[in-house]
């Protein structure tokens, strides 16, 4: 599965699941994992961690991913690279503020932060 399939096939899985299953769920044909397993592990994570006070679920979702790719080696070091290039392409990484819970101005969709997620991921761990 090429890297925009892979995204898009994430934002498809948004549409019965939250941001942070989605994007794991769109990986389960590469990690060690059983899919229901990774909709267990993400179900915490809808509206962001804290119900839009912080990371963005989708981020988070890669966060974990980007641990089973690593198998735990240099997955900070990984992690931060995800963040930095999910920022540059959403412009935040807390979920209210990409919502625009306080200044009314949506920076992301949930459709293009899952996306978005994937994307970042897989361009770090390519």
């Amino acid at each position: 599965m090429t890297t925009n399939e892979r995204a898009e096939k994430a934002v498809e899985y948004k549409r019965s699941c939250n941001c942070c299953q989605a994007v794991m769920r769109a990986y389960s044909d590469s990690v060690n994992v059983s899919e229901e397993t990774l909709i267990q592990l993400g179900a915490g994570f809808g509206s962001g961690m804290g119900c839009m006070e912080a990371t963005c679920g989708a981020l988070v979702g890669a966060g974990f991913i980007a641990g089973l790719k690593t198998e735990g080696q240099a997955t900070t070091r990984v992690t931060k690279q995800v963040l930095a290039k999910f920022q540059e392409k959403c412009g935040a990484s807390i979920c209210g503020d990409l919502k625009g819970i306080k200044t009314g101005k949506v920076l992301c969709s949930c459709d293009d932060c899952v996306r978005n997620a994937v994307l970042s991921l897989d361009e770090v761990i390519a």
